[in-house]
């Protein structure tokens, strides 16, 4: 059988998809069809192309597509066959082991909500690398990845209870029935800053709706907080505590990066997280349907 160039499969997948007929009623859905037909095509170019010279990037490729068409199992399937792969203990490549297969994987399992298994994942792989040179190094980024298993998932509630700036009670738990919006956010946050026009024009369109925004302000300096939320017209509620990093909210929950958004829907569970612009606008309009 005569190998075919992966150049020539992606353009065929492309076309595929192209000429597919689409029967979804949002882009995520859109996407996920998309990328589950490329990952189909790849699978079989590599059944039939085993040895081919580009099978390494084809085997990346189709690890993409299936995270990114949610077959998350089928994704960290090829991670472990990687990993068993590996040599561990004091021979171990911590580059190709730790960098190329146990975060990925990790961070794949994380966003898809598997967190007992991203957390069986550490356990064994500091197991297996117990006795490396570098082992103390190695359990502390281990231990910097498992303080990841503490940030919320789709599915899960959160427990946020305060006084806000403006001295109004927030509580999450008395929400329920609304669509909101939890911004771990802060006004030295470059990205923050970027995206907050459009939470500030999803908050107008939507507030009388049943929508409501809770900030979680990482600022240590109330002065600059109270100036930019007067400044910007942003009314929501605001959690201040000027500990930073250090905030009790920020441990709690895990969150390691901002700006970190967790949209809640009625039934009080997180629907989505971390959406910009248009997205965020098309799953509140979603929500606030249902």
């Amino acid at each position: 059988m005569k190998k075919m160039p992966l150049t020539s499969l992606r353009a065929l997948a492309v076309v595929a998809i192209s000429l597919g007929t689409v029967s979804a009623e949002t882009v995520k859905e859109i996407v996920q069809k998309f990328e589950s037909q490329k990952a189909e095509a790849l699978a079989a170019y590599l059944a039939a192309n085993a040895s081919a010279p580009d099978a390494a990037e084809a085997e990346d490729l189709l690890v993409e597509a299936y995270g990114k068409a949610g077959e998350v199992d089928k994704a960290s399937a090829i991670f472990q066959k990687r990993y068993d792969a590996q040599p561990k203990g004091a021979q171990a490549n911590l580059q190709a082991l730790i960098g190329g297969v146990i975060h990925p994987q990790f961070e794949l399992l994380v966003g898809a909500g598997k967190k007992d298994a991203a957390r069986a994942l550490l356990e064994k792989a500091q197991a297996d690398l117990a006795a490396h040179p570098q082992a103390s190094q190695i359990q502390q980024f281990f231990d910097g990845l498992a303080g990841e298993l503490s940030k919320p998932a789709v599915g899960d509630s959160m427990e946020i209870a305060f006084t806000a700036t403006d001295g109004s009670a927030v509580d999450l738990a008395k929400m329920k029935g609304k669509v909101v919006l939890v911004d771990f956010w802060a006004t030295w946050c470059g990205p923050c800053v970027a995206e907050m026009p459009n939470v500030i024009a999803a908050y107008s369109k939507f507030k009388d709706k049943g929508f409501e925004v809770v900030g979680i302000s990482l600022d240590q300096d109330r002065a600059a907080l109270d100036g930019f939320t007067k400044q910007n017209g942003m009314t929501w509620p605001q959690h201040f505590d000027g500990m930073g990093w250090d905030s009790e909210l920020v441990k709690k929950f895990g969150i390691r990066g901002i700006p970190a958004t967790f949209l809640i829907g009625k039934d009080g569970k997180i629907a989505a997280s971390d959406l910009r612009g248009e997205e965020l606008e098309s799953n509140l309009a979603r929500l606030l349907a249902e």
